[in-house]
C-alpha cells in the first residue's frame, strides 16, 4: 500500500506527533508497505524532496519537507506554509491513502489535496488545540474545535489515542471516530537500566528522585512541582526544554534541569526514578506516563484525558485533580515515604504496558486502513 503520512512534526523535532509518526512510518516500512512522509522544513534547511533526509538521518522512508516558520514565541514549533509541495508529492508517490497526523495547518492542506483526489483519508487526533488556545490566549477554544471539525469531518475516518479524546471529538461533533491507542518500546523502556551512578549524581544525599519529562511550556503546568520541591528528601529532576524553562529554574528551587535527553540516556534516566509526575491535563494520550510505567516507575498524573486511560489509580499510580498543587505534593509525598508501595506500583505498570508494542498498535492501524478501503470500495460499486 502506498501511503502518504501528511504530520505537523517530525524528527528531529521531540514531541508526541513527531514521535507517533516515526514510529508509523517504520511501521509500515516493516511490513512491506511504502510511505512517504510530508512535514515541515526543521530549522536551518531549505530541503524540498529526498530520499534520505538530511535533518534526520534514521528516517525509514522518503521525506519531503516544505517551508515552514518558526511558532512566534516557541521557537521549537515549526508552522508549514503554502507549498506546491504538498499536492505534487501526494500525487508524485501515487498515494492509495492518506495518513493525516495532527492535522491542523499543513493537515488541513493535505486533507483539501486529498478530497481534490479523490483519496481516502485518516485523520489521527493528537493534540488538545482547544486547551492551548484556552492556555495561550485565554479564548479561541471554539474557534480551534471549528477548524478540528472541518478537517476531521472531511476525513473517511478518526482515530483518537485515548477514550477522552474520543468523548471530546464526539461530544464536538465528529463522525467516525475510532480508538487507537499509541505503542511504548518495552525493549528501550525497562527497569533493568536502572543506574545507581547516574542516581548519585542527581541525587548525591540520596534523595528520592521524582521526575518530569516532557516539554516545558505553559500547558504543561510544570509549575505545579513546586510543592514537591519542598518534601524532605526529594530532588526533582526535570527533563526537557521549552520556553517556560527561565521562569520554571525559578519556581522549582533546588530541581536539577537536564534539558532534552533522548534515546537510551532518557530511558537510564526513566528508570533511575523513584517516582515520575506528569502535570500537564490537555493530554490526549500521553506517551511520557506510559514510558515511565515501562521503565518500572509508579506515576502520579492529572485525571484528565490520556492519564485516565494509563494510571489505575492505587495499582499503577496516583491520579489527582488537574490544576492542584497539594494534590501533587501529597501524592509524590505518599509515595516516596512507602517505598513497598512505590515499588509495587512499579512493577504492576510495566507489567500493564508489555503488551502494548508499536508492532501491535501498528497492525491496528492497519486495520482501519482496511476498514476505509473496504468502505470506498464498496461505495464505488
Amino acid at each position: 500500500m502506498r501511503v502518504v503520512i501528511v504530520t505537523e512534526s517530525f524528527p528531529p523535532d521531540v514531541n508526541g506527533v513527531a514521535h507517533c509518526t516515526l514510529q508509523t512510518a517504520r511501521h509500515l516500512v516493516a511490513r512491506g508497505h511504502e510511505p512517504l512522509v510530508i512535514a515541515p522544513a526543521a530549522a536551518g534547511t531549505t530541503s524540498s524532496t529526498v530520499s534520505a533526509d538530511p535533518t534526520y538521518t534514521d528516517a525509514p522512508c522518503p521525506v519531503v519537507r516544505v517551508p515552514s516558520l518558526p511558532l512566534p514565541g516557541y521557537p521549537q514549533v515549526r508552522v508549514a506554509l503554502p507549498s506546491r509541495r504538498l499536492a505534487a508529492a501526494l500525487t508524485g508517490h501515487r498515494a492509495e491513502l492518506v495518513h493525516l497526523a495532527g492535522p491542523f495547518v499543513l493537515g488541513v492542506r493535505g486533507m483539501a489535496v486529498a478530497t481534490r483526489l479523490g483519496l481516502p483519508a485518516v485523520a489521527v487526533y493528537q493534540t488538545d488545540l482547544a486547551g492551548y488556545a484556552r492556555t495561550y490566549l485565554g479564548t479561541g477554544e471554539n474557534a480551534a474545535w471549528r477548524r478540528m471539525r472541518a478537517v476531521h469531518s472531511a476525513a473517511d475516518l478518526t482515530l483518537a489515542p485515548s477514550a477522552a479524546a474520543l468523548r471530546d471529538l464526539t461530544d464536538h461533533g465528529v463522525p467516525r471516530v475510532r480508538l487507537w491507542p499509541r505503542g511504548v518500546d518495552t525493549v528501550r523502556f525497562r527497569p533493568g537500566l536502572r543506574d545507581e551512578a547516574l542516581r548519585r549524581s542527581l541525587a548525591p544525599g540520596g534523595e528520592k528522585i521524582v521526575g518530569y519529562v516532557g516539554r516545558l511550556a505553559p500547558e504543561k503546568h510544570v509549575e505545579l512541582l513546586a510543592g514537591a520541591c519542598t518534601l524532605p528528601g526529594v530532588r526533582v529532576v526535570v527533563v526537557g526544554d521549552g520556553p517556560s524553562e527561565a521562569s520554571l529554574r525559578t519556581a522549582l528551587p533546588g530541581a536539577v534541569f537536564l534539558g532534552r535527553r533522548t534515546g537510551e540516556e532518557l530511558a537510564r534516566i526513566f528508570a533511575s526514578l523513584d517516582v515520575f509526575a506528569h502535570t500537564g491535563p490537555y493530554e490526549t494520550f500521553c506517551q511520557t506516563v506510559q514510558e515511565a510505567m515501562a521503565s518500572g516507575v509508579p506515576v502520579v498524573a492529572p485525571a484528565a484525558g490520556g492519564p485516565l486511560d494509563l494510571v489505575d489509580h492505587g495499582r499503577t499510580g496516583v491520579l489527582v485533580p488537574p490544576h492542584d498543587p497539594g494534590a501533587v505534593q501529597a501524592a509524590v509525598g505518599a509515595l516516596v515515604a512507602d517505598p513497598a508501595r512505590a515499588e509495587a506500583y512499579g512493577r504492576t505498570a510495566r507489567a500493564m504496558v508489555e503488551g502494548r508494542t508499536w508492532a501491535a498498535v501498528g497492525d491496528q492501524l492497519l486495520g482501519h486502513y482496511d476498514e476505509v478501503l473496504r468502505g470506498r470500495t464498496a461505495v464505488a460499486a
